[in-house]
């Protein structure tokens, strides 16, 4: 085994939830995880899924990990289930829009809750971490997978095929997001 059996490139990293999608990427060498933006949810029309096929493709992404919230005890709940599907929706709609990024789910126990105390620890008020934690976690599942990539010399997380025969989100549409992390060139979004 090669000291990097692992795909080369720019990742993504995705926290999902009920409301909103935190989104974080990474650079080419994997070596930092930055937050990029929130997108809001949206299980009917998907069209959060379209924005992330068009992140991936804008950044040349080669794989994503969606993040996989097990209980404590490493059990699974109705969050599993939804990142499991939302997971699924994702690896659909890459491959239908001819992106070679594959999709991985990663064990997030605690990301939110870490990413909560983060801005907690940095001074920003309680209300104000809804506009930004969901990037924070994306970030902190990130970071987990390609600190492990660089540590193991491996692949890290589990694939997830798409779905065959499945309705398949038009990637052609844009849903706004709700905030912006910092873009491609470094500048802070609005």
């Amino acid at each position: 085994m090669s000291s990097t059996d692992y795909p080369r490139g720019t990742k993504l990293g995705v926290d999902v939830g009920a409301v909103r999608v935190g989104v974080a990427s990474c650079d080419p060498d994997g070596i930092l995880a930055t937050p990029v933006r929130t997108l809001k949810r949206d299980a009917k029309k998907d069209y959060d899924i379209r924005v992330l096929v068009r992140e991936a493709a804008e950044r040349g992404a080669v794989q994503v990990f969606v993040g996989l919230p097990r209980t404590l005890s490493g059990g699974e709940s109705a969050s599993t289930e939804m990142a499991r599907s939302y997971a699924r929706k994702l690896a659909a709609a890459l491959a239908a829009a001819g992106s070679g990024a594959s999709v991985s789910l990663i064990d997030e126990r605690l990301t939110t809750v870490a990413a909560h105390r983060g801005l907690r620890d940095a001074g920003m008020d309680t209300r104000q971490h809804r506009k930004v934690v969901d990037q924070v976690a994306a970030v902190g599942i990130l970071q987990q997978a390609i600190d492990m990539q660089r540590a193991q010399g491996q692949d890290v997380g589990t694939p997830v095929a798409p779905p065959a025969g499945r309705d398949v989100p038009d990637a052609s549409h844009e849903e706004p997001t709700i905030k912006h992390g910092h873009d491609r060139s470094g500048d802070p979004g609005s």
